[in-house]
Parts: C-alpha cells; structure tokens; sequence
C-alpha cells in the first residue's frame, strides 16, 4: 500500500476513504468548480506529503508531473529546448528520458514553448517516469484525444507495477480505473 486516506475534510469538500496500492490508478473526480486549480494544488500536497494530514498514511511517496513553466524573458531570448529540459530533468539511465522522441517531429532542438497540450503533457510526465513510476497527475491543457493518449501511457505504467492518482474534473475515465472517487463540496459557492 502507498496511499491510505481515511477520509479527507474541510469547509468546503470531503472525500471518501480509499486506498492506493501498487498497480491501481485512482480517479479523483473534483468537478469543474472555481475552485477546482486551489483544490486541485492542496490534495497535490497532501498526497505527495509535502502538506501533512491527519488522515493521510503515506507508506511511498508520490510525484507530481509538474506542468512546463517557462519565464517570459527566458522564452523570449533563450528558450529551453527539449533536450536541455530532460537533461535537467530526467534521470538519463531511463529509457523514459528519450521516449519524447517516439513523436517524430519532436527531437533534442525542439524548443519546449512551442509544444503545446499533450506533447508538454508527456514532456513532463516522461521526465516524472525516468524517476518513479508513482505519481499523481493531471490532464489539464489537453484535448479529449490527448488526455486519452496520456491515460493510456499512465495505464501502462500502472499495469507494470507503478501507481497513480488522477486529479480531475471530468468522469471519463471512470470505467477504465481501479477506484473512482467522486469530492462532495459542501457549499454550491465554492
């Protein structure tokens, strides 16, 4: 077991208990609310144990697939190619690290703010990949066609032995996990 939440409350929502064990992926459906991206960072923190909980056991620790961030001044005077990108960020014994070049169009010269949706996407969970392969994430910024193909490549992983909690705002993929969880909010405002 990874993960054991016995239940997570505030003003505002609560979830269910659930476990996550090796080779589960759990959906965590939070519902397109305002404040989804607020909700969204806190249960990040919580399930990656950089924000203890009282009813959070973290046995493993979790990673999230951070999203590609690029100041403006560097994208606009030197920016970050994907080569330089996983060599920052990616474990290079991995054969993650050069999976981003499966895509045929995408090679080391590749400047990453010209990746948009799903290529970002699987940038940056290639790199996550290289290091562990337990990890929460989301499918923010991509399209419906996207969001499947990095479903997919988490399933995947999920089926060798890795772990992952989805953080969502959509049930599309709620046939096609091991738990699906649904956040009740507590006030319509919020």
């Amino acid at each position: 077991m990874l993960i054991e939440n016995k239940g997570i409350e505030t003003d505002t929502f609560y979830i269910h208990p659930f476990k996550l064990n090796f080779g589960e992926i759990v959906v965590l459906n939070l519902f397109g609310r305002a404040s989804f991206y607020k909700t969204k960072m806190f249960l990040k923190d919580i399930f990656c144990g950089r924000i203890p909980h009282e009813n959070i056991i973290i046995h493993q620790n979790m990673t999230f697939v951070e999203h590609f961030f690029e100041p403006a001044i560097r994208r606009i005077f030197h920016p970050v190619t994907v080569g330089e990108y996983l060599k920052k960020n990616a474990n290079p014994n991995s054969p993650y690290t050069t999976k981003i070049y499966e895509t045929e169009w995408i090679n080391e010269k590749t400047k990453v703010n010209r990746l948009f949706g799903s290529p970002r996407k699987q940038l940056s969970l290639y790199s996550t990949l290289s290091k562990t392969q337990n990890i929460v994430f989301d499918l923010s910024g991509e399209g419906p066609q996207g969001a499947e193909e990095t479903y997919k490549i988490v399933k995947d992983i999920v089926k060798n032995g890795g772990s992952a909690i989805l953080l969502d705002s959509f049930d599309d993929m709620k046939n096609d996990c091991t738990k699906y969880i649904e956040l009740q909010w507590k006030n319509l405002n919020s």
